[in-house]
This record gives structure tokens, sequence and C-alpha cells, in this order.
């Protein structure tokens, strides 16, 4: 199963600079080693140590937040859009 990856500006020298990639998978945990195995480091710009999602990384499968779904078990159909998007925080 393939689906498209959003690559936010961040982490697109891992990407060669690109914005949008294919990974293969059949869940957002799958998807992310796939990354990886193609884009060597993103895993760990992604993922926390404990192997969970980085506190400020927002990741979205269609329309949907992975963390209000299955997280990293979230399934990814052929053809899915997934978003990865750091979250950002400032303020005055």
């Amino acid at each position: 199963m393939s689906s498209s990856v959003r690559i936010p500006t961040i982490l697109r020298t891992y990407t060669g600079g690109e914005s949008e990639v294919s990974a293969s998978g059949a869940t957002l945990a799958e998807i992310i080693e796939d990354l990886e195995a193609n884009y060597a480091g993103i895993k760990g710009r992604i993922l926390d140590d404990n192997g969970g999602l980085r506190r400020f990384v927002n990741v979205y499968v269609g329309n949907e937040d992975v963390r209000f779904l299955d997280n990293l078990d979230t399934p990814t159909p052929d053809g899915t859009q997934i978003s990865v998007i750091p979250a950002v925080a400032g303020g005055c």
C-alpha cells in the first residue's frame, strides 16, 4: 500500500528538498519505518526515544490527528494522504 506523505520544511533536508514523498505500509508505524529506510534520520525527528510521537509533532492521516485515532497503529489505506506538521509555539 502506498501513501503520500507531506513533509514540513524543517524535515526536507532528509528528503532532498522534496515536500511530498511516497511511503508504503498498512499502518502509520510501517509508513514511518519505510520513510526511515528511504530517508535515513527522519524517524528520529518524528518519534521520541520511547518510540512514540514527539510531543511537538502532529501527524494527520487524511484530516484526522492520529492522537485521536490509533496513534502509530492508525491504518493507512492505499492512497492515503499523511501530513507531518511540527507544532508552532510563540507569543508576545
